[in-house]
């Protein structure tokens, strides 16, 4: 229950910031936004519909697609989320941000939804809108979250710049570029990590260094040469950037002719990594 309590409250949270981003910078700007939130204010700009209505009924309709793909309690977050977004929407009306420079205009917007979008997400829900579509499509295809919510806002603000203007259009897609960052940032962790994979006769040597100067764990998997015929013990360890050229300089030390390889992790989970929130209920 102290779980789905902390989930409510990040829907909510992020609900009530994304709200404000549309009410404050958005609409007074005359600019636009991806997802449903940016068909809909198409349709406000040309049209006049009320926005938090017009967004809670397609959010419904689309929820009630998503039922049939999506985790069932990742739904019920989701209805928690569109239907504080436009209650927020409706209600909550803050000063205008208007500034000289659009932007700095698209700056606070792409900073604002992305933070918005990332609470909501971590709090197991989502936005609902294009946020659904772009969960179905991370489901069954695989393309990332982030991205593939990129892709659908860029199809969206194209139409949404036959009416806002070019201009407004380039600027609200570097918003949307600037969410999308920061949705990743949320997302994959504060602190991207690195994986290495060390092959060396001296892999004890080597590991127990790294134990002990940089305060990693490793593994060692088991090898087999297919040029020399012969088995290696191979190590696998994964860093903070900021511990890569340590590591680097660790191995040249003991192994210089040690082979090694790098590669960018997107999400490490466990003892020494995780940070989220426990999904336990």
């Amino acid at each position: 229950m102290k779980k789905h309590l902390q989930n409510i409250l990040l829907i909510i949270s992020g609900a009530a910031i994304f709200a404000v981003s549309v009410n404050s910078i958005i609409i007074p700007n005359a600019l636009g936004q991806g997802g449903i939130t940016g068909f809909v204010l198409f349709l406000n700009y040309t049209m006049g519909v009320n926005i938090a209505v017009t967004s809670f009924m397609i959010n419904v309709f689309l929820l009630i697609i998503g039922w049939k793909f999506l985790d069932k309690l990742t739904i019920i977050y989701t209805l928690i989320a569109t239907s504080s977004i436009s209650f927020f929407l409706e209600y909550i009306h803050l000063p205008h941000f208007i500034p000289e420079s659009p932007i700095t205009a698209s700056i606070a917007i792409g900073i604002l939804v992305g933070i918005s979008v990332g609470i909501v997400v971590v709090g197991n829900g989502s936005t609902g809108g294009t946020d659904i579509i772009a969960l179905i499509l991370n489901k069954f295809t695989g393309i990332s979250f982030s991205n593939a919510l990129f892709i659908l806002d860029l199809i969206i603000v194209t139409l949404l710049t036959f009416v806002i203007g070019l201009e407004n259009g380039i600027i609200t897609i570097i918003s949307i570029y600037i969410s999308t960052q920061i949705i990743n940032f949320i997302l994959a962790g504060l602190n991207p990590k690195q994986a290495f994979y060390i092959v060396s006769n001296k892999y004890e040597d080597i590991g127990e260094a790294i134990l002990k100067e940089i305060n990693r764990g490793c593994t060692v998997l088991k090898g087999y040469g297919f040029y020399s015929k012969e088995e290696r013990n191979v190590l696998f360890v994964v860093v903070s950037r900021r511990q890569v050229l340590q590591l680097q300089r660790l191995v040249q030390f003991h192994d210089p002719n040690a082979f090694i390889t790098v590669s960018a992790v997107q999400e490490v989970h466990g003892e020494g990594f995780t940070y989220f929130l426990n999904n336990k209920a």
